[in-house]
């Protein structure tokens, strides 16, 4: 069901102009060198066994570092398959920076962690909520605008999101 679920979220994913790799804690580190672009920075990982080690991610950014940083790193809490949508909880490690401030957005997401839909996320974020993680963003695909006519993407964050499932989670 877990592998039915990670072919739709992909799907849903890429239908918003992004991208996902499907990877195993073993082999994060060589796909994370696959995907990101250098300079790149990231968040904590709170997935077991899977760290920045063995990448060019850095875990602790200054500000000049995210300034010069390409890409950003940071785990999902949720992954929403209808949509391709992931949640980005904020913890105080600065997700929201990490996240909509580099060209490339890079989010790691457990497969054990994609849900259908919105009520379902709902009742998940409620669950977070209530231990107090009360602060998430739903992000989908890269950033976009049409305000002026035609859409243009990475005005207000990433131009490019890319989804690394963690099968084996």
């Amino acid at each position: 069901m877990v592998a039915s679920r990670t072919d739709e979220f992909a799907d849903a994913v890429r239908g918003v102009d992004g991208s996902v790799t499907r990877t195993t804690a073993q082999a994060f580190p060589e796909t994370l060198c696959d995907v990101v672009a250098d300079p790149a920075v990231g968040t904590p990982l709170p997935f077991e066994g899977v760290s920045y080690e063995g990448t060019s991610v850095d875990p602790d950014p200054s500000g000049s570092t995210l300034a010069a940083a390409r890409t950003g790193v940071t785990a999902g809490t949720l992954g929403i398959v209808e949509y391709g949508s992931v949640v980005l909880q904020e913890t105080g490690a600065g997700e929201e920076l990490l996240g909509l401030y580099p060209e490339l957005h890079v989010v790691v997401v457990a497969a054990s962690d994609l849900v259908p839909d919105m009520p379902t996320a709902y009742d998940r974020l409620d669950e977070q909520f209530a231990d107090g993680l009360d602060d998430a963003i739903i992000a989908t695909g890269p950033s976009a605008t049409a305000d002026m006519g035609a859409v243009v993407t990475g005005v207000h964050g990433p131009r490019d999101v890319h989804v690394v499932v963690l099968a084996d989670r």
